[in-house]
């Protein structure tokens, strides 16, 4: 009992072996032939057929089994080749087990068996655009988001081996990074002291970045650029949000007219002082800076009063 116990354990270094072979297969170069030479086999193999029914037909009969020996040549040396084009990848899979990954270019001659379950991958530069999904943004507005990814394969093993479909697992996953992303800022910072969606692109693209790439990496898959390209807030508050920007910006402009208006009083005060024009009270200054500052904030024009002076 003991012994059935310990070969069923959890802990069995075949089994624990296998399964760290299983979930860690790292892209490796394959071994293969030049393809001229799968041709000069199946030539060969020809000839050696052709051999053989000559012998038949002039009744030589040890020679029928050229017929099979080179039948079997043709058919291992052609079903084998493999044309690799530029930035494109072959997979070599044997009996379910990976062989290694052709990335050289050319005419390549592989074992005929691998024809079955081998797998050719692009590794040129792919980029699509995410669909638009509505999300609440960090502040609880229901915003409109998308954006461009850029990738392609950097490991093709585990883009064969680590997911089902590498392809649909890039676009899965990019749109669950952008829906993420459209949750963790606001759409725009009324206050100016936070990152937001809309005033930080640089700092919203370099974090959707990382996330992307977190989440792709098991797929052997490198990003190279990520961008929202459609930010908006949903048509239910656009109008209202519209509003609340246009406010946001009177009250900016009229803050900044005020500053403005009045380092002007202030320097008008410090030249009448200095050049002694006028010798003003308290109450004269008072006055005064109330009429400049009408005159320097007021968006009409207004009419000067001329003060010939007071009665007696």
């Amino acid at each position: 009992m003991a012994n059935m116990t310990d070969a069923s354990s959890p802990t069995d270094p075949d089994r624990s072996a296998g399964g760290s072979h299983t979930a860690g297969i790292a892209a490796r170069p394959a071994r293969t032939k030049p393809g001229v030479l799968g041709v000069l086999i199946a030539l060969v193999g020809l000839v050696v057929v052709a051999a053989g029914i000559v012998g038949v037909a002039a009744v030589a009969w040890p020679l029928v089994f050229l017929i099979p020996v080179g039948g079997i040549a043709v058919m291992f040396a052609w079903p084998g080749q493999y044309l690799v084009q530029p930035n494109e990848a072959l997979v070599l899979i044997l009996f379910g087990r990976y062989k290694g990954t052709v990335e050289t270019p050319g005419w390549h001659l592989a074992n005929p068996f691998t024809r079955m379950e081998s797998r050719k991958i692009s590794l040129r530069v792919h980029n699509f655009t995410t669909s638009v999904s509505k999300v609440n943004d960090a502040e609880g507005n229901p915003i409109e988001i998308s954006a461009v990814v850029v990738w392609r394969v950097v490991d093709t093993a585990a883009a064969v081996f680590e997911v089902d479909d590498f392809e649909d697992f890039v676009h899965v996953q990019s749109e669950t990074a952008i829906r993420h992303l459209g949750t963790q800022y606001p759409y725009d910072d009324f206050e100016g002291d936070r990152v937001s969606l809309r005033s930080d692109p640089d700092t919203v693209a370099a974090t959707l970045h990382a996330e992307v790439q977190d989440r792709l990496d098991r797929a052997g898959v490198e990003v190279i650029e990520t961008r929202l390209n459609h930010l908006a807030y949903a048509t239910e508050i656009a109008e209202a949000m519209l509003r609340r920007q246009q406010a946001a910006a009177v009250v900016a402009a009229r803050r900044t007219i005020v500053e403005g208006a009045v380092g002007m009083v202030e320097e008008a005060l410090e030249l009448l002082a200095e050049r002694s024009v006028v010798d003003l009270d308290e109450q004269a200054k008072a006055s005064m800076v109330a009429n400049l500052l009408v005159v320097l904030t007021s968006e009409q024009q207004t009419t000067p009063v001329v003060n010939t002076g007071s009665s007696p």
